[in-house]
């Protein structure tokens, strides 16, 4: 089976601070690095290092080829992202501070200019067994979604950055909609909890995580596995492409919870985003030195 993910790249300018600024605050940077990121690109490099099948969706500029060179040595294959000429490659301006807290500010660029014609012709071979993931943070949500749902596949949505609207016209579409515990309150306001969905994925950090099956009524619960973190930047991400990874090798939600739980603990011991996650191998040498097994 395939994931397919219409995701977002962004290429991440991380500025490391003692302290975020407060409003009209100017303040130094003790460091500045550049990498890979985008939570689309973050997830797809995740879900791959998990090691299924990855393709991603999603568009570019004409320039920055070391983009695709790291997303490739990740396992995920790109021939399907676009190179748009008079658009540049998306982009974030990340803070992250001692205690490994950020702020993030991202810049859309060729991730909002994807036609409907490319998505669509990226997306003729998806069919049943295979899983579309989605973040908002691209163009033509809903029309990958409706596309891909009507073939018989399962949908994850990301619904981040946030943003009802978007989470509204989307949702007729999602099999299962992947949450942080904030964003999950403003859905569960704007909502209610009984979403029309297969599943809630609510991520609750260092809280750990939970699966709301809301077919059979049923929550799985997995604990964080506790860490020294020193960069939180794209450990949602991660969860969410190891869990979908799970579930597209046939893993049950406890085992795709806990491997999921695994990977995120690993990715935030580590600086970056996309470049920071682990693959197979090192997920299950965590779990073995915890005397668990690897599923």
């Amino acid at each position: 089976m395939t994931i397919y993910n219409l995701g977002s790249i962004h290429i991440d300018h991380v500025y490391r601070l003692a302290n975020l600024p407060r409003s009209g605050e100017t303040i130094h940077s003790r460091q500045l690095s550049h990498g890979l990121g985008g939570k689309g690109a973050n997830q797809s490099v995740a879900a791959a290092r998990a090691g299924v099948k990855v393709v991603h969706l999603g568009a570019m500029g004409t320039g920055d080829d070391w983009v695709l060179d790291r997303l490739s040595s990740a396992g995920v294959t790109t021939d399907r992202i676009a190179r748009l000429a008079g658009q540049v490659t998306g982009h974030a301006i990340i803070l992250v501070d001692d205690s490994a807290e950020n702020s993030i500010i991202v810049h859309g660029g060729a991730n909002r200019a994807l036609s409907p014609e490319t998505v669509m012709g990226d997306l003729a071979s998806i069919g049943p067994g295979d899983t579309l993931m989605l973040q908002n943070e691209t163009s033509l949500q809903v029309e990958a979604a409706a596309h891909a749902r009507k073939a018989g596949a399962r949908v994850i949505y990301s619904c981040a950055p946030f943003d009802i609207a978007a989470l509204r016209d989307v949702l007729p579409h999602v099999s299962i909609l992947a949450l942080n515990e904030g964003e999950a309150a403003e859905a569960f306001a704007a909502l209610g909890e009984n979403l029309p969905v297969e599943g809630l994925l609510i991520t609750r950090g260092s809280a750990g995580a939970e699966y709301r099956d809301l077919t059979r009524g049923t929550i799985d619960r997995q604990p964080a596995y506790p860490v020294e973190a020193i960069d939180t930047t794209g450990a949602g991400d991660c969860f969410a492409g190891w869990f979908a990874a799970g579930l597209d090798r046939g893993e049950d939600v406890p085992t795709a919870l806990r491997n999921a739980a695994a990977a995120a603990a690993l990715q935030v011991t580590r600086h970056g985003a996309g470049d920071a996650m682990p693959d197979r191998a090192e997920v299950l040498d965590f779990l073995d030195a915890r005397g668990e097994r690897l599923a």
